[in-house]
């Protein structure tokens, strides 16, 4: 399995906000997009995504931009990488058990499920204050 391009650049977007902005500042888009290497037209796409799943607020207009709506604290990786990717599935077995007349008694089935609920427990336990603790916002990433 590999994280989408639209999941990584989200996580990139709010990375940035949890790390080089303060509680309730919009940060331009065209910042973010340039600091974070998104294309600005994927970013927009991003962004909507992001704010239909309530974690950032869009706004319009010549000081429009980005603002995170969560604590970061209390915002995981997970919820920011289903947001965009949905739920996440290892293979067509656990996503949709009734595909495989096998599911039940499969041993390499019990290994998926088992995989992917360590996957999004370490995700869900990863918050965006810890990582943006890790994160260095400096004029030089801006330009």
């Amino acid at each position: 399995m590999m994280l989408t391009r639209g999941g990584e650049y989200a996580v990139r977007c709010v990375l940035y906000l949890a790390a080089c902005t303060t509680p309730g500042q919009v940060a331009p888009k065209k910042e973010v997009a340039q600091a974070m290497q998104i294309p600005e037209s994927f970013m927009a796409k991003v962004a909507q995504t992001l704010s239909r799943a309530g974690i950032i607020q869009i706004t319009q207009g010549a000081r429009g931009g980005y603002r995170l709506l969560k604590d970061p604290s209390r915002l995981s990786l997970l919820q920011v990488v289903e947001a965009v990717d949905g739920e996440i599935f290892l293979n067509q077995c656990i996503m949709s058990p009734e595909s495989c007349r096998r599911s039940p008694s499969c041993g390499v089935h019990r290994v998926w499920e088992t995989a992917r609920q360590r996957l999004r427990q370490t995700l869900d336990e990863t918050d965006f204050a810890t990582l943006a603790r890790e994160e260095v916002c400096s004029q030089q990433q801006k330009e």
